[in-house]
């Protein structure tokens, strides 16, 4: 029997093989578009591949992952979320698809509610056909893109979960495909190698750049260098190692009763330099335990501290300059609000920083006490050296000359050696003077360094340098209410010679007695005018007056004026 129907016409049966060749070919076709479209899947999925692993900086790394599965999904929106490491929340968001000012709209970036909860807490891979619908979703917040088909897959760095990749919205506006997914999570997969090179790196940079820090800040306080610019030294190598935005140094006084921002780098460093507080907070905290602390909101840490309540500030690390006995205070260093946190390596470089920059310290106070000493033992030496030879020899020349006196018989010859034996007294006491000026402690705050800087600061106005001899224990002997009011007559004394007297030569002298202190200035001007105003005498009179001294104002011998300011001072 034949297949062929005879009741069909002839021409329908020729053309029956040649609709089923027809099929045959289609199909072909169709399969060969569909391998065609897969090699070229593995093409891009192969290229993305080798173009995330040619970078080793891991912000570039993730965002060549994400336009890399965005592109090979055919996604219109994707994400990446690097969850924290207590597996709880997102602390870094990394979108494509998305502008600037959506992004600015939409406002603070997800936490990690939701969907992309449900991802960390279960890391394998999701599809949606209509992510609103699924029960697990918490919304959009305003201002958010619609977004309905979505794709989630982990992204594993060894057998750490590093973060997710999440795609939303393909472009043909169908639902993601088991072969997206088999795509997207090679490339996560592959993505995990790449991730866990960049993060070795930037560990390795990052310790490298640290050594280079801590060796620069230890050899700038080992040779020499002052606190002050070596903690401002700090708080830049800090800010700029940590890729922080503002970084500080904050040292505790002596007894830990106060806080002071003593250096500061970065933006807002102008506001928190020189600013002291209470401890108080997460800084009083580090500095007592000696253990550091992150958090991911910065503001919290310093809350009550009025220098910090204008600064905006993200994620914060906070490591103690030293610990136990060694404690000096906290080094702070934050990140932009919303930036990215502060991981275990940084943490663990910068209190190895720390640890460092501490023992320099200490090791440098140590030096600066062996210096002092050093000093002082020399100027002690210096001071008996003048002492026990130079003013015994001058004292024994001037007693000869005395006794030559009685027996001259010329007035002239008498008058010149009587002038030597003024001029050898005058020097016995200026040496006395030095010889004190020796056996006192070096400091800022000393009497004497007080009136020196005093008179340097009123050189300029006079035209000349005055002539000054400090003679005695100003340093030890003079009670402090009694030397503040010294200063501030010496200061009203050398301004009235340089606003008024029109003088060409001035001298002061301070001699602190067994009993008493005398303050003498000289000057060879003008001298005093009747009617002439007399505020600043009279305040020196008030401030005599207040201590049961006086003030005297004469003539001088060759013209101008001489004021002698004179008042008691308590039993040793």
């Amino acid at each position: 029997m034949s297949d062929e129907d005879p009741a069909r016409p002839l021409g329908a049966r020729m053309n029956l093989p040649q609709l089923r060749l027809d099929d045959l070919l289609n199909e072909l076709q169709a399969r060969l578009a569909a391998a065609r479209a897969t090699r070229d899947r593995v093409h891009a999925l192969l290229e993305a591949v080798v173009s995330i692993g040619s970078d080793l900086d891991l912000e570039t790394v993730l965002r060549r992952l994400v336009e890399a599965a965005t592109t090979l999904a055919d996604a219109r929106y994707g994400a990446l979320g690097v969850i924290s490491e207590d597996r709880e929340r997102l602390v870094q968001f990394i979108t494509v698809g998305v502008g600037e000012e959506e992004i600015a709209a939409i406002g603070h970036w997800p936490e990690g509610h939701g969907i992309l909860g449900l991802l960390i807490k279960q890391p394998r891979p999701l599809r949606l056909a209509d992510l609103g619908a699924h029960p697990e979703s918490y919304g959009f917040p305003a201002n958010h893109p619609p977004m309905r088909a979505f794709l989630g897959v982990p992204i594993r760095v060894r057998d750490e979960v590093f973060g997710n990749l999440y795609l939303t919205e393909k472009r043909d506006g169908r639902e993601f495909e088991e072969e997206d997914e088999v795509v997207v999570s090679a490339l996560a997969t592959a993505a995990g190698v790449a991730i866990e090179n960049a993060r070795l790196y930037d560990l390795a940079r990052r310790r490298e750049g640290w050594l280079g820090a801590s060796a620069e800040i230890s050899t700038a306080l080992l040779s020499g260098g002052e606190i002050g610019p070596v903690t401002e030294l700090v708080a830049r190598r800090v800010r700029e190692v940590a890729d922080g935005k503002l970084a500080a140094v904050v040292l505790a006084d002596a007894g830990g009763e106060e806080f002071a921002v003593v250096s500061a780098d970065g933006a807002d460093a102008g506001k928190l330099t020189g600013s002291r507080f209470a401890p108080a907070g997460v800084p009083r905290e580090v500095f007592r335990d000696g253990r550091a602390t992150r958090l991911e909101d910065g503001r919290t840490a310093f809350a009550g501290i009025d220098a910090f309540s204008d600064v905006a500030v993200g994620p914060l690390l906070i490591v103690p300059l030293g610990t136990g006995s060694a404690a000096r205070g906290v080094i702070a260093v934050a990140r932009e609000p919303q930036g990215p946190a502060f991981d275990d390596g940084t943490q663990r470089l910068l209190e190895a920083f720390a640890g460092q920059a501490a023992v320099a310290l200490e090791l440098a106070d140590r030096r600066r006490d062996d210096e002092r000493i050093a000093l002082l033992e020399d100027r002690d030496r210096i001071a008996r050296d003048l002492h026990d030879t130079v003013i015994q020899r001058l004292f024994a020349t001037a007693m000869t000359l005395m006794a030559a006196i009685k027996m001259t018989q010329k007035r002239e010859v008498a008058v010149r050696v009587q002038r030597a034996v003024d001029d050898l007294d005058a020097t016995v006491r200026q040496i006395r003077s030095t010889i004190f000026a020796l056996q006192s402690t070096p400091g800022e705050s000393s009497l004497r360094s007080r009136i020196h800087a005093l008179v340097d600061g009123v050189t300029e106005q006079l035209g000349f340098a005055p002539s000054v001899r400090l003679d005695g224990l100003l340093d030890t002997v003079v009670p402090d209410d009694v030397a503040d009011h010294l200063v501030a007559v010496v200061r009203e004394a050398l301004s009235n010679v340089a606003r008024h007297a029109r003088a060409s030569r001035a001298e002061m002298s301070v001699d602190v007695g067994d009993d008493d202190l005398v303050l003498r200035v000289a000057d060879d001007g003008v001298g005093m005018h009747p009617g002439e105003h007399r505020g600043g005498l009279n305040n020196m009179l008030r401030r005599a007056e207040e201590l049961g001294g006086e003030l005297q104002i004469d003539d001088g011998p060759d013209g101008g004026t001489v004021l002698t300011w004179r008042v008691p001072l308590p039993p040793a």
